[in-house]
C-alpha cells in the first residue's frame, strides 16, 4: 500500500520571488514507474542562452506570449458509491482522503466536484427525490442523501478552504415521468413531464443550497444518447434543445437561479460538435446554456479517443466552454489496480484535451471500495483511490498521482499558453498563473528515457524524462 506524500507535496509552495522577465530555473516535480516516485521534487535545472535547435535535439517549447483558456478547475465525482464507502473509513483514514484531494498544499487541491441528481450506477439502489406520481413535488426531500453523500461533500468544501465548484448532474428522472416505466435502459421523458421534470432541478439546488451546499451548476442529462442497464435516459439534441430553452432555462430565470451555469450533452467527444451546433445554434437556447461537457469513453468499442473534436468544437463555438465532466478505467480488476496505462490514459486525455480548449476536467469517482463500487448493477470499474473497507485502509493508485500533476500545479485561474513537443512519446501542456510563474506538465509515454532541453525565449534548460513518467517544471 501506497501513501500520499502529503508533507512532500507541500514542498513546492514555498514562496517565490516576482517572476522574472526571462526564465532562470526549473524546479522539477516527477512521477515514475520505474524509480518509485510520486509527486516527488526531483531537482532542478539552469536556463541558459541557447539559440536555434536542432533536428536531433529533442525539445519541449513552451510560448508563454501566447495565452488560451482560463482554467476553471479539475476534480472528481462525488458520488453516493463514494460517499458510503467513506462512511466505512476509521474517521483518521477520512481525514487523511480529505487532505489528499482538497488540500492544496498537503494533498492535490482539488477544486471542483461532481454529484448525482438521486441515482445513478455508482449508487446501492434505485431512488430519487419524491413519492410516485407527485406532479407538483409536494413531497421532494434530499433526506436520502443525508445519510452518506452531504456529509461527504460538506466536509470536501472544508478541505478545500470553504470552496469547492460543484455541478450536479441526472441519470434519469423518476420512472414514473418516463415513457418506459423505468428509471434504467434509457426510455424518454414524457411531454407531459417536460416543466416537472425542470421544477425538479430547481428543487435539487434550493434543498442542497439549504443544506450549505452551492450548486454552481447543471449538466441536463448523464450521456444522453446511451440506453444503458443502469439509470439512463434519451435525448435528442433537439430534445435537449428545446427542453432548455423552454422548460429549464425559463424556470432557473424564474426561481432566481439564472447565475447557475447549464452544460449540455454530457457524453463522448464523438458527437460533440453536432450537439454544440443544434443547441449554440438557436440564440434562444444558447442564452441559457455556459458550456458543453463531455466524457472519454468513445474508445472503449475499441476505436480511438476522438479529442480533435475538442479542437473543431472549441475552434467553431469560441464563446462555449467545454468541460471533461467524467472518464474512469474498467472494468475493475484487482490486478490491475496499479496498472500504469490506466494513469497514463489519464495524463494523455488531460494534456490532449486542455491543449484542444477545455476549461475544465472532472474525474469520475473519487473513492471506490476493493471491489470498485458499490454499484447496484455491478458495472465496477477503478477510481485514484480505493478503499480496503475490512481493514480500514487507503490505496492511492499511480492514477491519482498523474492527476495530482495537473490539479496540484495548474490552480483556477491560469492561462494555458503555448507548448509543444518534437518527440512523439513525449506529451505537453503548460499554464501561467496570476504571478507570472508556468507550470509545464512533461508525460513521457515511451520505452525510453528522453533527455531533453525545455526551450524558453533563446534559452534552455537540460532535462531527463524517465520512461513512463509524467512531471511537472515549475518555472520561475
Amino acid at each position: 500500500m501506497r501513501l500520499p506524500l502529503l508533507l512532500v507535496l507541500g514542498a513546492w509552495a514555498a514562496a517565490a520571488p516576482d517572476a522574472p522577465a526571462r526564465p532562470k530555473t526549473a524546479r522539477v516535480f516527477l512521477t515514475a514507474q520505474a524509480g518509485g516516485q510520486r509527486l516527488a521534487p526531483a531537482g532542478s535545472a539552469a536556463f541558459t542562452d541557447f539559440g536555434q535547435p536542432l533536428e536531433s535535439q529533442p525539445c519541449v517549447f513552451v510560448d508563454p506570449s501566447k495565452s488560451f483558456q482560463t482554467l476553471l478547475g479539475i476534480g472528481g465525482a462525488l458520488t453516493d458509491a463514494a460517499a458510503e464507502t467513506f462512511a466505512k473509513l476509521p474517521r483518521k483514514r477520512q481525514g487523511e482522503l480529505l487532505r489528499a484531494y482538497y488540500d492544496a498544499e498537503r494533498g492535490i487541491g482539488y477544486s471542483l466536484a461532481r454529484t448525482n441528481i438521486h441515482s445513478c450506477d455508482f449508487s446501492s439502489e434505485s431512488y430519487t427525490y419524491t413519492a410516485d406520481n407527485d406532479r407538483e413535488l409536494k413531497t421532494f426531500s434530499v433526506a436520502h442523501d443525508r445519510k452518506f453523500r452531504i456529509p461527504m461533500i460538506k466536509r470536501a468544501i472544508a478541505a478545500a478552504g470553504g470552496r469547492l465548484t460543484l455541478f450536479a448532474s441526472p441519470w434519469s428522472p423518476p420512472a414514473w415521468m418516463k415513457d418506459n416505466g423505468s428509471m434504467l435502459q434509457g426510455g424518454h421523458l414524457l411531454p407531459e413531464f417536460l416543466q416537472t421534470w425542470a421544477d425538479y432541478f430547481v428543487r435539487f439546488i434550493r434543498a442542497y443550497e439549504a443544506e450549505g451546499i452551492p450548486v454552481w451548476g447543471l449538466t441536463i442529462q448523464n450521456e444522453p444518447m446511451a440506453k444503458q442497464t443502469w439509470e439512463s435516459c434519451i435525448f435528442t439534441a433537439a430534445e435537449e434543445r428545446d427542453f432548455l430553452k423552454l422548460h429549464l432555462g425559463p424556470s432557473l430565470a424564474k426561481a432566481g437561479l439564472g447565475d447557475r451555469k447549464v452544460l449540455v450533452w454530457d457524453h463522448n467527444r464523438d458527437l460533440m460538435y453536432q450537439r454544440a451546433q443544434t443547441v449554440f445554434g438557436d440564440p434562444e437556447a444558447a442564452k441559457y446554456a455556459w458550456g458543453l461537457a463531455f466524457h472519454w469513453y468513445e474508445n472503449w468499442s475499441g476505436g480511438e479517443q476522438q479529442f480533435e473534436n475538442v479542437r473543431r468544437t472549441a475552434e467553431a463555438f469560441p464563446g462555449v466552454n467545454l468541460f471533461h465532466t467524467e472518464g474512469c478505467n474498467g472494468p475493475f480488476d484487482t490486478k490491475r489496480i496499479d496498472a500504469w496505462d490506466n494513469a497514463e490514459a489519464y495524463g494523455q486525455a488531460m494534456i490532449k484535451d486542455l491543449n484542444n480548449g477545455a476549461v475544465a476536467w472532472t474525474d469520475w469517482n473519487v473513492l471506490l471500495d476493493e471491489r470498485g463500487g458499490p454499484n447496484h448493477v455491478g458495472n465496477f470499474c477503478f477510481a485514484p483511490v480505493h478503499a480496503d473497507t475490512k481493514a480500514g485502509s487507503l490505496h492511492y493508485t499511480p492514477a491519482y498521482y498523474y492527476i495530482g500533476h495537473f490539479s496540484k500545479f495548474i490552480r483556477p485561474g491560469a492561462r494555458r499558453v503555448a507548448s509543444l513537443s518534437n518527440r512523439d512519446p513525449l506529451l505537453t501542456t503548460a499554464f501561467r498563473d496570476g504571478d507570472g510563474r508556468l507550470a509545464v506538465v512533461v508525460m513521457n509515454r515511451g520505452e525510453k528515457d528522453v533527455a531533453y532541453r525545455l526551450w524558453m525565449e533563446g534559452k534552455a534548460a537540460e532535462l531527463q524524462s524517465p520512461a513512463h513518467s509524467i512531471a511537472t517544471l515549475l518555472v520561475d
